[in-house]
């Protein structure tokens, strides 16, 4: 049935109920009983009518109190008040709700968002946004963002209006990425997104190109050179073709292991090789490196041995790689006659292989780089020891990759002493 008859049947039966009523006091007590019984009905009807609608008024006023009890068609009335007010209320809390998490959302973003009006007057920022700008919410609420922003190239992107482009800063020691997005009609949303780590990242590529190029391009010149010698002069002298061949071959040794510790980087950088562990017999692994190590020094070095410390779970193919890397530099550097400690220890919070030299030694501004590749502190020293330049690299993503760390500490012209560290979880069950 249509609801608006739903709504109008009960009030005309009762007003017929109430016609009916006092035609039949007219009829027993005459007219003027009759329409004074009608008159006092419609009266109270009127009465009732009027507190309903002032119990109305007072609710709309403070619609947080109860509804009041109706009659009748208030009844009906209320209660869909009564429904409307509770899916206004449900509605309001899930509004509420996406509205945290978009809070939320928004304050977890790395990149910094702020919504402005179209005179540039702050209406909200996210705390990415204050870190890009300097900006503090309580604070710059309703200031034009040009004056908060005092840099000379954002304040000509603004001007402009030319945001097909981002705009990138040298702002506060970093780079940061700026976008101005036109949102609804009086509203723009500026987006900022900090660029300093990717043009980081994309300085060492560059680097990391150039160096490998420089390094390829020596041996190979070398190698190429004595080529042409030898094409050029088929009659030479045996011992001088002797002595360009051992030269031939080992700028070619060099050019391979430079080329395995760059295939070795690339691939502990991967995601495609997991690390598989296993349990490290380290007490063995030190003893041959140790080996290794005297071999490569040919009797210059007197190189001691202390393995007071657990076996772990790793990989043995990467950790032998890093400690012997390590042991590897300590001979290269260390001056003939100079003693040479490989230790494996637990400490109270981590176990250490620690590789202690008493060489030349490294000044503080250097050590920081010393994992970056190709990194050398002196290139002529640096040709001289056969290094390829990616060692310690090599060394710090295979700590990583276990969860350790590398710590460097040294003293110009006392030596130096390169720790690795895996935390005490590497343990065997």
């Amino acid at each position: 049935m249509n609801p608006k008859l739903l709504f109008w049947v009960p009030a005309l039966l009762r007003l017929g109920l109430l016609f009916a009523l006092a035609g039949m006091v007219w009829w027993w007590l005459g007219p003027v009983a009759g329409l004074s019984l009608a008159l006092a009905a419609v009266v109270t009807a009127v009465i009732v009518q009027l507190s309903y609608l002032q119990k109305l008024g007072e609710w709309l006023e403070d619609p947080g109190t109860r509804l009041p009890d109706g009659w009748g068609t208030w009844t009906d009335a209320f209660a869909r008040l009564y429904r409307m007010r509770r899916d206004d209320t449900k509605h309001q809390a899930e509004l509420t709700e996406w509205l945290a998490r978009f809070r939320q959302a928004m304050h977890l973003l790395p990149e910094g968002v702020a919504i402005m009006d179209d005179v540039l007057f702050l209406e909200w920022c996210n705390p990415a946004l204050e870190r890009h700008l300097g900006l503090t919410m309580e604070r710059d609420k309703g200031l034009r963002v040009t004056n908060l922003v005092r840099h000379p190239d954002f304040i000509d992107y603004i001007i402009l209006g030319r945001y097909e482009q981002p705009l990138t800063l040298a702002f506060r020691g970093r780079k940061i990425e700026c976008r101005i997005i036109p949102f609804e009609n009086r509203r723009q949303i500026l987006v900022t997104h900090d660029a300093t780590d990717t043009e980081r990242i994309e300085a060492m590529r560059r680097d990391f190109i150039a160096n490998a190029s420089h390094e390829l391009r020596t041996p190979l010149t070398v190698i190429v050179g004595f080529l042409e010698i030898a094409m050029a002069d088929p009659g030479l002298d045996v011992a001088i073709r002797t002595a360009h061949l051992n030269l031939m071959t080992e700028q070619a040794q060099r050019m391979q292991r430079l080329i395995q510790d760059m295939l070795t980087l690339s691939r502990l950088e991967s995601d495609e090789f997991p690390l598989k562990r296993e349990r490290v017999d380290v007490k063995s692994l030190v003893e041959s490196i140790a080996v290794e190590a005297r071999a490569l020094s040919g009797g210059r070095h007197h190189i001691e041995v202390a393995v007071d410390g657990p076996d772990v779970m790793g990989s043995m193919e990467e950790l032998r790689s890093a400690f012997a890397n390590l042991a590897s530099n300590a001979v290269r550097y260390s001056p003939d006659g100079g003693t040479i400690r490989l230790a494996w220890s637990r400490g109270a919070d981590a176990l250490s292989f620690a590789v202690t030299d008493c060489g030349i030694g490294i000044d503080p501004e250097h050590i920081p780089r010393l994992t970056e590749r190709f990194y050398r502190v002196d290139k002529s020293r640096s040709r001289e020891t056969q290094g390829t330049g990616l060692g310690l690299a090599i060394v710090k993503h295979v700590l990583l990759r276990h969860g350790g760390k590398l710590t460097i500490t040294s003293q110009p012209g006392k030596g130096s002493t390169f720790a690795a560290t895996l935390p005490n979880t590497s343990l065997p069950a």
